[in-house]
């Protein structure tokens, strides 16, 4: 509806206006107006007349107004300024649910966004961009130049195109305009303002009150977030007593709009309502809802002021005129200062106000001060000036933050020029943090340290919007930097520090001794805090590096707030320790005994900084800011040094008293969301220590902060086993940290390494573990400020990208040529990656990876080959020094002590590990040296490791130095795994030896003679070593091939035994399941392969032994024996329709399931898992579950156990019954009989006979019943008497075959469930109609299995799978049994009518036309009741061998010419041009018989048609009805089909079908054998009424081949499918709000899902639109695309579903369920397909039951309310 569309100037309206320019006081008749007509308008609010409303208003309020403020007719006017063209800013706001776009390439940051349409005409969509899904209240940045590095505008938006031509004189507004504008906006604002923000409930303001006061009041109930939907709904309906749709209505309105009228009346009633109301919504929540009574006027008048604020809105879109008059108005303060602007006002009550009254306000700023740059500025001025305020006001309320004027900081605080402005102008930041430190003072201790144990989770959710802001305001780095900048960052980042400091040491935690703590404390929100800081403070750390100078003051303040935190504490004495001639002067601290903390920022925050003076070079000039002796590194360690023993006295399970809380801490200290800001840090903040103390003393200080003084002063005099394993664990610790402290080097200003050298590292580390998909690494790396991790930009380097398969993902593998950087000490690894290493295999190079993808510890690499480390980059000149720990005294002391432990086997004062690490560091020692040397003359080279390591611990006699105890080491057999490590070791200290040997010639030999001797006795021992190592190695090789070949055969002789198992995986087996297809059909070769007639081949049965899933018993399949049976789902499907909707309904038990119309639109499928289980064990089974169920009454259930539902006890497939296996009768035809019989029985013999046993029952049931609808059966010959009732049984008989009573109860039991489901009624064991479903089951079964076969390119006998195979001979062989359980007077009046169809002597009352159908139905029917018409009152017969040959070849040629026909009729007379004419014998025939057909439709059927055209259509027509009745045949005969019918062959398939079926290749010499008896039956075929009206033009009939079903077509890409979301409405709701469509996959409707608006009423439950849809599209089984989840819903019933990954791929062949990563999506054919298999197969049920079984998730989606 167009808001500003000019009505028709009415009389009313012509008198209002002249009234209205009479008065001089433009606000006093604006006022004066509203008055008098607002009241009478809305005046009904219980039940508005919304279009009558709206048309009152426009007529009397805005034609007037808008012919004020133009001075002419409104309608030409406001076409002038929409055609003259809009902003060059997009400005769409964008709706909670819609998606939005953000270009990874272009955008400044994340923050930018365009709307679909400006996206789909941009640059950006042929760019890296990501997909979200809005929260609502954003704003499409498409024309902002500031947002986008490239291509800011669309081809809407862009300067010159059509729609937003450059404002000219045309466009721009006149001076009278603008005046009245000046005039009419201040009263139309004022009145906004002053009526939005009215508190008054009985009173207006005076200039409103225009009439007599009346005592029409309502109550008014507002929307809160305490109270749930249904919550609101029971208040309401106890309180006012209405129904329940009544009150959903309201609540959905209360919702919606924040506020709903819910009673009128006079106020004591309103008033009683209102009592009602909150006393009922205190009974069911702590807190009652919130309602007012409101004077009838003052609601009319807030309801008009919102849709006055919609009319400005609007109007401000044609012109910026407007927009910079309303601005202006808006921010105009009063000449008293006291009250603030229009504008500023709104926003401080915006927490007061109702949602609805919210959403026009942000609306109208949207579209006024964030349209125009300038009054943008101002506006954010004006929000940072009351900006504590709104965010203290946001933290009270209750709502969400989308509608809360404080999410409206991100359009202000990221736009780069209005950021520095704000900082410059307001300091911004100091604002922000102020606000942060004034809403959390409930949670600051005596200590003014923060502490949130008893946190509320909503309060600090809202406090993290405050910390966003701050993200906002440094998101972008300035490139110019003034001095004001300067000062007011610097004041800002001070400020900024007093948060860190609250942080610094909060949550302090004592170990726990004795009695394990009792309840965890809160540990999540300090956990959460730090993680919403991450990114700001990495940003704080880039500002200050952008300048030296800003760097250097930052640092100061920062060390400063340091030292204050560090020096409190430290009241204690010092003391001293003394280790190797070195003395430590320390203060007593113990982590195990005092308080630790894990939250440090501040100390880190310096650790960031220092690393950024040594990157820029200002470390230099450090001194003149903070002098040596203000530094104390020692202290400024001491923090981060007690964290990591904190860490470390945690893995030795010190701590495991304190419960899950401290471990909860420490897992997020080292995880990826955090460890930049905290493990890292405490890293670095160690290296610095190292770089400036003397490293001895550093070493001292990390020995007594970790408790390990007294490991290496003395041996430990304990023979505690736990203090023991304790001690051991802190030296691995701590020498890991050590390892980490000299080797990690990877950051930037630590060495000269770059962020994508970092970034690198950390893939190289991860992808050795084990191959990765994209998105796997990507959360496996932290992100910056722009969620960026910077994979995309050096993955490549690494890795191969492998794509994925039919499931599954695609996974990055290693580069070989990467793995020799893999170091099996990375310090970013955790314990369990730490247990895994990369793909090696010991037959190749050492780096090149397993074929096998087995992952190997880093224990059995090392047992292979050495893994030293590979060489670090070199230190920055700020942290060179860090190296000497390396080689000072207490470091070789504590090398020394391992190894001397080692040697002398003190096998419990170590461990292997120490051994490894022990073996790490003297190699990152070795390597150093050896670079040094490298690079520069040895007598520059200070760093003298080589040398420390070979001097003598000491000057006892049995001293010995740590090259001979790596010598030593190697006999020990507890190291055999460390040899190749220590003789690498040696090898490198031989090298660094020859290195500084080679420098300089007056190098001090220190080993003598005898030791250089023994040398290469050891060099030669170790060269043994090494070669018998191989040799063992490669025996090993041999070994494992050998037992991997083995294996491999033992694995395919498993699958060739056990096929029944794996019969899900179709593609991968269909070869395999055709040969065991193939060999359970032995081939007779000296017999005919024809199924039909005289020469029907033999049966070919086998001894059929199955074994039970449940008690393993073999059992012999026989007509006497037990029952065995096979787990069988029956379900409803329209898998075959193209008409859906048509399902069928027994609404009033009359339903005729006996003619299936050849639309198929609903059958009843019948599949099997193909499990063999005992009947009798199938029914313990099943007890057993319904026993177990009841005993759990609280669990729900994933099956229906009153509708016999339940999972196979093997594959956990969904059944709902069984199939009775039935053995195949063996038949014999004696050929001389057979051809005996041939000379007698001609088609017109045997109908005559047919129609002779007919009639003589009819008049046997016309004499005992006389019923209504007997059927009348008319003889052609005049002497009756020649044709004898019983002459049918004279071409042979036989016994029926007796069945036992097991068998005889498991065929009644699967029939009456396929009558139940297939007729959805109450089961019934005596309804007629159950043998005429049993037959229409095998019939539409047969066809959705042939029509699955065509689909997948499959051969039609030889490559069904198990299942199919055991599914189809049971299911038909049942079909043919069930006749002897039900009376054979009731199998033969089916037959009847079946052939009614067919023949014309038999008459049937609405007896259906030929074209209405289906002709396998009938035949698959009428086959399998006729030896009913053997059956006799005395004797149970059947017809024998022979017989039955005529009667199954008879009865199919009769149905295959009615089918014939039916293709003839439909077929289309528009022969295709292509093809050159043919004048074969079957065109020659097909000509012929079309000109009979058209003689008997009266010349309505054209004769003009070619014959060749004909024969086509016939070809193609009847190829899939006939390969249905070879299935049907072959699996009721047993008769072996030709090779063409086991292998795929188009060519020879319709011959080899017409040779099985007893049919001429020429199919219309069928009617010439048989013309003189077909000849009456054609005529009556096609002289039916029904025919001739479909021939005339009058009806539709479905056309031969019927159109194979397909899954809708979806578009290549995803943006496609959201753009038609985003133009999709709620067919039942007038609103604008976006929904949650959801797509058919079967149909292509889109759905509005999960919506009270689309529910419907089916049996007295609501079901959604999905599900209500999938009851006549999918008969109650249907597959939906949630498109804005972008995931696949498979539905089924009411109560069932589960959700399925989309075909939608990203470029990393991975699915994106919720849009959450956002990448490009595109559509993967080969998942679609898998999808359509999944619904042409009918494993929908199956799936969705094997899903929840997996899950167990009952609670987590109403699948009802889809």
């Amino acid at each position: 509806m167009a808001v500003l569309a000019g009505w028709p100037a009415s009389q009313q309206a012509e008198k209002s206006l002249k009234w209205w320019d009479e008065r001089v006081d433009f606000q006093a008749a604006f006022l004066q107006c509203l008055a008098k007509h607002v009241p009478n308008i809305y005046s009904s609010e219980m039940d508005p007349l919304l279009e009558k409303q709206e048309e009152l208003v426009q007529v009397t309020i805005f034609y007037p107004l808008e012919r004020c403020l133009f001075g002419e007719d409104p309608d030409i006017c406001l076409e002038k300024l929409r055609q003259s063209g809009s902003s060059q800013l997009c400005g769409k706001v964008f709706k909670s649910g819609e998606t939005t776009y953000s270009c990874r390439d272009c955008a400044i940051d994340p923050t930018c966004v365009l709307c679909i349409d400006c996206f789909q005409n941009s640059i950006h969509k042929n760019h890296r961009y990501k997909m979200h899904t809005s929260t609502g209240g954003g704003f499409c940045d498409c024309g902002d130049t500031e947002a986008w590095k490239a291509g800011p505008f669309c081809t809407k938006h862009e300067p010159g195109a059509a729609s937003t031509t450059q404002e000219n004189s045309e466009c721009q507004l006149n001076e009278e305009v603008m005046a009245q504008a000046r005039k009419v906006f201040p009263s139309v604002i004022q009145y906004i303002a002053d009526m939005t923000i009215w508190k008054e409930e009985k009173e207006l303001p005076p200039e409103l009150m225009t009439r007599e006061k009346t005592d029409n009041y309502y109550c008014v109930l507002f929307n809160d977030e305490h109270h749930s939907y249904d919550h609101v709904i029971y208040s309401l309906q106890r309180a006012l007593g209405c129904e329940f749709g009544e009150a959903q209505l309201h609540t959905t309105a209360i919702d919606k709009e924040g506020r709903r009228v819910v009673k009128a009346g006079p106020y004591a009633s309103c008033q009683e309502a209102k009592e009602e109301i909150k006393r009922h919504s205190e009974n069911v929540s702590q807190r009652p809802l919130h309602v007012e009574v409101l004077h009838a006027d003052v609601v009319a008048h807030q309801k008009f002021a919102l849709r006055l604020g919609s009319w400005l809105n609007k109007l401000m879109s044609y012109s910026s005129d407007f927009r910079q008059i309303f601005c202006q108005i808006c921010l105009k303060e009063e000449a008293d200062y006291e009250n603030p602007c229009f504008i500023s006002m709104l926003m401080l009550w915006d927490a007061k106000l109702h949602k609805g009254a919210r959403k026009v306000l942000h609306e109208l700023i949207f579209s006024s001060f964030f349209m125009e740059m300038e009054y943008k500025k101002l506006f954010a001025m004006e929000f940072v000036k009351y900006y504590k305020l709104l965010q203290k006001e946001y933290i009270s309320d209750d709502h969400e933050r989308n509608i809360s004027v404080t999410a409206l900081s991100v359009q202000m605080f990221t736009v780069p020029t209005l950021a520095r402005h704000l900082i410059e102008e307001q300091n911004v930041i100091t604002t922000i943090t102020e606000t942060l430190l004034e809403v959390l003072p409930e949670y600051l201790d005596k200590n003014d340290k923060f502490n949130f144990q008893g946190y509320s989770q909503d309060k600090l959710g809202r406090v993290y919007a405050v910390i966003c802001d701050l993200k906002y305001i440094l998101i972008s780095k300035p490139t110019v930097w003034t001095d004001r900048l300067k000062e007011c960052f610097l004041e800002g980042f001070c400020s900024f520090l007093r948060i860190l400091t609250c942080m610094q040491g909060m949550e302090e935690i004592k170990r726990q001794i004795g009695q394990h703590i009792e309840v965890d404390p809160d540990w999540e929100a300090a956990i959460a805090i730090q993680m919403q800081l991450k990114n700001i403070l990495l940003m704080f750390q880039e500002w200050c590096a952008c300048d030296e100078d800003l760097l250097l003051k930052a640092y100061k303040e920062c060390h400063r707030a340091v030292m204050r935190c560090s020096t409190n504490s430290h009241s204690r004495a010092k003391t001293f320790f003394h280790l190797c001639g070195h003395t430590l002067e320390y203060r007593p601290y113990r982590v195990s005994v005092d308080s630790v903390s894990i939250h440090l920022p501040l100390s880190r925050t310096l650790a960031g900084l220092h690393v950024r003076l040594s990157k820029t070079g200002a470390i230099s000039r450090l001194n003149e800011f903070v002098s040596p002796k203000e530094f104390q590194v020692e202290l400024l360690i001491d923090y981060p040094l007690r964290c990591l023993a904190l860490v470390a006295q945690v893995a030795a399970d010190m701590w495991r008293r304190n419960g899950l809380s401290l471990i909860s801490q420490v897992f997020y200290y080292q995880d990826v969301k955090c460890r930049e800001e905290m493990y890292d840090k405490d890293i670095i903040m160690l290296q610095i220590g190292a770089s400036l103390m003397d490293p001895n003393h550093f070493l001292l200080m990390m020995l007594q902060r970790y408790e390990l003084a007294d490991a290496f002063r003395k041996i430990m005099p304990t023979k505690d086993q736990d203090l023991i394993k304790q001690c051991n664990t802190l030296i691995e610790e701590m020498l890991q940290v050590l390892i980490y402290v000299v080797g990690e080097r990877y950051v930037p200003g630590v060495s000269d390494v770059s962020k994508e050298d970092v970034v690198m590292r950390e893939i190289i580390h991860l992808l050795c573990i084990e191959p990765m998909a994209h998105s796997a690494i990507a959360k496996s790396l932290p992100e910056n400020e722009n969620n960026e991790t910077g994979l995309e930009n050096v993955i490549d380097k690494v890795a191969v990208f492998k794509k994925p398969g039919v499931s599954g993902h695609g996974v990055y593998e290693l580069k070989d040529e990467c793995l020799k950087e893999f170091n099996m000490f990375f310090y970013h690894y955790t314990k369990t990656q730490h247990s895994k290493g990369p793909h090696f295999s010991q037959g190749t190079e050492k780096h090149s990876v397993n074929q096998y993808g087995r992952h190997l510890t880093i224990r059995k690499l090392l047992s292979m080959w050495a893994l030293p480390p590979p060489p670090p980059p070199e230190f920055s000149p700020a942290f060179s020094n860090v190296v000497k720990i390396m080689n000072c005294d207490v470091m070789m002391h504590i090398l020394r002590t391992i190894l001397q432990r080692a040697v002398e086997l003190e096998t419990h004062l170590w461990t292997e590990a120490m051994i490894q690490m022990v073996l790490h560091l003297l190699s990152l020692g070795l390597l150093e040296e050896k670079q040094q040397l490298g690079k520069a003359p040895e007598e520059e080279v200070t760093f003298d490791f080589y040398h420390k390591a070979s001097r003598m611990g000491s000057s006892a006699l049995n001293a010995v130095n740590i090259v001979m105890l790596l010598e030593k080491l190697k006999g020990i057999p507890q190291l055999e795994a460390q040899k190749d490590m220590i003789n690498w070791i040696l090898q490198t200290f031989d090298t660094v030896k020859r290195l500084r040997e080679k420098s300089s010639f007056s190098t001090v030999t220190t080993i003598s003679r005898s030791e250089a001797t023994k040398g290469d006795e050891t060099q030669s021992t170790q060269d043994k070593d090494k070669a018998e190592r191989k040799r063992k190695a490669e025996a090993a090789r041999l070994h494992r091939q050998k037992i991997m070949a083995q294996m491999s055969a033992l694995q395919k002789n498993f699958i060739e035994t056990h096929k029944l198992l794996y019969e899900n995986t179709q593609e991968a087996q269909g070869r395999e399941d055709s040969i065991m297809e193939e060999e359970s059909i032995p081939i007779a070769i000296n017999h005919y392969r024809i199924a039909l007639g005289p020469k029907r081949g033999p049966s070919v049965t086998e001894k059929e032994v199955l074994t039970c899933i449940l008690c393993q018993e073999e059992q012999e399949v026989r007509l006497e024996n037990t029952a065995m049976v096979l787990s069988a789902c029956v379900q409803k499907s329209t898998a075959l329709t193209q008409y859906r909707g048509k399902t069928l309904e027994d609404s009033d038990g009359m339903l005729d399931p006996l003619f299936m119309h050849p639309d198929l639109s609903c059958g009843t499928y019948t599949g099997s898992c193909g499990h063999v289980m005992h009947a009798a064990c199938w029914q313990k089974y099943f007890e057993a579950i319904q026993l177990s169920f009841r005993q759990r009454l609280h669990v729900e259930q994933i099956f229906d156990l009153e509708n016999g539902e339940y999972l196979c006890p093997l594959c956990k497939s969904l059944c709902n019954t069984v199939i009775p296996i039935v053995p195949l009768q063996t038949q014999k035809i004696n050929s001389e009989d057979a051809e005996a019989i041939a000379q007698i029985l001609s088609l017109a013999r045997w109908l005559e006979i047919v129609m002779a046993r007919i009639s003589g029952y009819t008049a046997n049931i016309t004499k005992e019943e006389e019923p209504k609808n007997a059927p009348a059966v008319v003889s052609r010959e005049k002497g009756d008497s020649a044709l004898d009732f019983h002459s049918i049984l004279s071409f042979g008989i036989q016994p029926l075959a007796k069945y036992s009573r097991s068998i005889k109860e498991m065929l009644v039991l699967f029939a009456t469930t396929v009558y139940r489901v297939g007729l959805q009624v109450a089961p019934s064991e005596s309804d007629p109609r159950i043998p005429v479903t049993t037959w229409s089951t095998c019939a539409f079964t047969i066809q959705c299995i042939e029509n699955l076969l065509e689909d997948e390119g499959k051969p039609l006998l030889g490559a069904l799978q198990n299942r199919q195979h055991s599914g189809l001979k049971a299911l038909v062989q049942f079909a043919a049994a069930q006749r002897t359980t039900a009376p054979q007077s009731l199998i033969q009046k089916h037959l009847v009518r079946l052939l009614a169809v067919l023949l014309p002597d038999v008459k049937v009352e609405d007896t259906l036309s030929l074209l209405d159908i289906d002709m396998f139905h009938v035949l698959v029917g009428s086959v399998l009741a006729f030896p009913s018409l053997y059956w006799e009152n005395a004797v149970d017969l059947q017809p024998s061998s022979i017989s039955s040959s005529y009667n199954h070849l008879y009865l199919f040629h009769l149905v295959t010419m009615a089918h014939i026909t039916q293709i003839i009729l439909t077929s289309t007379t528009e022969s295709s041009t292509a093809q050159s004419q043919d004048d074969s014998e079957e065109a020659r025939t097909a000509e012929a018989f079309c000109k009979e057909v058209s003689q008997y439709t009266s010349g309505c059927f054209s004769q003009n048609t070619p014959g060749w055209h004909i024969w086509d259509c016939v070809k193609k027509g009847i190829t899939p009805y006939l390969r249905c009745a070879a299935l049907f045949f072959h699996y009721l005969l047993g008769v072996p089909p030709p090779e063409e019918l086991l292998v795929v062959s188009d060519e020879g398939q319709l011959k080899a079908l017409c040779s099985y079926l007893s049919l001429p290749t020429n199919l219309f010499l069928l009617y010439q054998e048989y013309w003189d008896t077909v000849n009456p039956l054609l005529q009556r075929w096609c002289a039916d009424p029904a025919v001739l009206s479909y021939l005339n033009g009058k009806s539709i009939a479905i056309r031969y081949p019927r159109k194979r079903n397909n899954l809708i077509d979806l578009p290549e890409d995803y943006s496609c499918l959201l753009n038609q979301a985003s133009q999709f409405r709620c067919p039942r709701s007038s609103d604008d709000e976006q929904k949650h469509p959801a797509l058919c996959l079967f149909c292509g409707v889109m759905l509005c899902s999960q919506r009270a608006c689309c529910q419907e009423l089916v049996n007295g439950e609501e079901l959604g639109a999905c599900n209500f849809h999938a009851l006549h599209c999918g008969a109650g089984v249907c597959m939906f695309l949630k498109i804005r989840e972008c995931k696949v819903v498979l539905v089924e019933s009411k109560t069932r579903g589960c959700f399925y990954p989309a075909p939608y791929l990203d470029e990393y062949g991975e699915t994106d369920p919720g849009l959450k990563r956002g990448n490009p999506l595109h559509l993967c054919q080969e998942r679609y397909r898998k999808l359509h298999l999944l619904w042409q197969q009918h494993c929908i049920i199956e799936e969705i039951a094997r899903s929840q079984e997996t899950n167990q998730i009952f609670f987590g989606f109403n699948w009802q309310m889809l």
